[in-house]
């Protein structure tokens, strides 16, 4: 594990009495690509704005490169941020707009000019230094913001929804080049976002918030395939939840009863005889039967609700005997080239064995 160049130890940041941050620990590693993921208001901007020194914590400490900065003014840690609307100098051409900061510390105009043509050639903006950012198109503004805060080589990178005022193909190319800059750059980046999809995609760490708490920390597969709990595992994609009861229950094993049906399944958190339980299953986790399976193997009956096309997958939402909705992706491949079912056929469930998770009922 390399070194913690962020610790925040046991940070609480209040507003008109409520708690924005909640007594939050976290450490943040060189080189580290960490994303705060979490809805509106769970803490994720406060705590960038506690690490750029915007703000300051009621209580617990900063450390930067272990420093404590608690005091230490934005100007003097070796942080830079990138803002959602960018908060670019719009009576300024590209040059000045990335050479502001190199200005401020003194440096020699030959630096300056090398140093900037550097990082704009590294966002692929080379050629356009004297381009008055008002005639830049969005993902050209970005890039300028990108390059005016790496330029001064900082040690952490903070990075608020850069990507959200971006349409979505412009958005999916400025992730892949994002991904990019933080190869080539090494720097430690800190990104925030409420978009599920976006975190799992870049990340090599995810941080899941929710009222100013850590909900998870983990990696993104383990986010999305091995959820904390019931919050994480809603909050992170598309999720089916079943109520079950633990019927009997081993050392690593369980059988739960699920809409009437006893399935075996995998018993991860000491689970025993009469505990209510969560069995969640993503979308793509469950397989439709057309007939009845004659193997013995327990599956949940109901009928095709509703057809939704994606191009590369068809969502299809069953409706169980009891009136459970139940929400199923296929993928077209070279064993379903076509994907068809009517409504109202009947059709069975199942899943792989060990692609559920099961979380207790709370």
């Amino acid at each position: 594990m390399s070194r913690a160049v962020v610790q925040l130890q046991h940070i609480t940041k209040t507003y008109d009495g409520l708690a924005a941050v909640d007594d939050l620990s976290l450490e943040v590693f060189a080189g580290e690509f960490l994303t705060l993921l979490g809805p509106s208001g769970c803490g994720k901007t406060t705590i960038l704005r506690l690490i750029a020194g915007f703000e300051a914590p009621d209580r617990g400490d900063i450390r930067i490169d272990d420093v404590r900065v608690n005091a230490l003014p934005p100007n003097r840690r070796d942080v830079n941020t990138v803002f959602q609307s960018y908060a670019l100098f719009p009576h300024m051409n590209v040059f000045d707009n990335v050479a502001f900061g190199l200005k401020l510390k003194g440096l020699q105009r030959n630096a300056v000019a090398e140093r900037v043509r550097d990082v704009l050639e590294m966002v692929q903006l080379g050629g356009m230094e004297t381009r008055r950012v008002t005639q830049l198109s969005g993902g050209q503004q970005q890039r300028v913001a990108f390059a005016r805060a790496v330029v001064n080589e900082p040690l952490v990178l903070l990075l608020d929804e850069p990507l959200s005022a971006l349409d979505y193909r412009l958005r999916k190319e400025m992730q892949l080049e994002l991904k990019r800059l933080h190869r080539q750059l090494g720097i430690t980046f800190i990104f925030v976002t409420h978009d599920q999809e976006e975190a799992i995609t870049m990340s090599d760490r995810i941080i899941v918030m929710n009222q100013g708490r850590v909900e998870q920390s983990g990696s993104p597969k383990q986010i999305y395939e091995e959820p904390a709990n019931l919050f994480v595992a809603r909050f992170v994609g598309e999720i089916n939840t079943f109520d079950g009861s633990v019927e009997a229950a081993g050392a690593d094993w369980l059988t739960v009863r699920i809409h009437g049906t006893d399935f075996r399944l995998v018993n991860k958190r000491g689970f025993r005889s009469g505990d209510p339980v969560k069995v969640l299953l993503r979308p793509e986790d469950l397989q439709i039967q057309k007939t009845e399976p004659a193997d013995g193997k327990p599956s949940l009956a109901g009928a095709v609700e509703e057809l939704i096309y994606k191009g590369s997958t068809v969502d299809v939402i069953v409706r169980l005997t009891d009136g459970k909705p139940v929400y199923v992706t296929e993928f077209f491949n070279e064993n379903a080239a076509y994907i068809f079912y009517e409504r109202g056929q009947k059709v069975w469930l199942r899943w792989i064995d060990r692609w559920e998770v099961v979380l207790p009922d709370a």
